[in-house]
């Protein structure tokens, strides 16, 4: 499925945004893309090159448990807010691949006044998923 078919738009952020996951203006970051999805969920599409391996051929856990994070966090921020990770839990399903398609979704599950209840997943090409995790979001002020 296309983004066209699937009516997904662009999540606009900052130009000099220097997030790990996201910042175009961070040389050494993941750069990754997110997508708005009409039902409110994040939808992010890529590959992650060898460069942020563990084990050769597939990503650090720590990078899958950030792609993860990152998903979640945009996922709060579609719906105006700005949060911050409090909690999050991954649950590593089967090794993820570098430098090969995939599928990051995430959405926000429940909102009790600045705390967040979050969800995501990765998928391969295939649509098999690899990793998931919840996640609690809690609202900072932006200064």
């Amino acid at each position: 499925m296309t983004e066209s078919d699937e009516k997904l738009t662009p999540l606009a952020h900052a130009a000099q945004n220097r997030c790990f996951g996201c910042g175009e203006a961070n040389p050494a970051g993941l750069h990754l893309e997110f997508l708005l999805a009409p039902d409110g969920s994040i939808v992010c599409q890529g590959s992650i090159p060898g460069a942020f391996d563990g084990h050769p051929g597939y990503l650090h856990g720590g990078i899958t448990a950030t792609l993860l994070d990152e998903t979640m966090s945009k996922a709060v921020r579609a719906s105006g807010r700005t949060a911050m990770t409090r909690q999050i839990e991954v649950d590593y399903l089967r090794p993820v691949p570098s430098g090969a398609p995939l599928r990051m979704e995430g959405s926000v599950v429940r909102s009790e006044g600045r705390k967040h209840w979050t969800e995501a997943r990765i998928l391969n090409a295939g649509g098999k998923e690899l990793a998931q995790a919840k996640g609690l979001f809690v609202e900072v002020r932006v200064k």
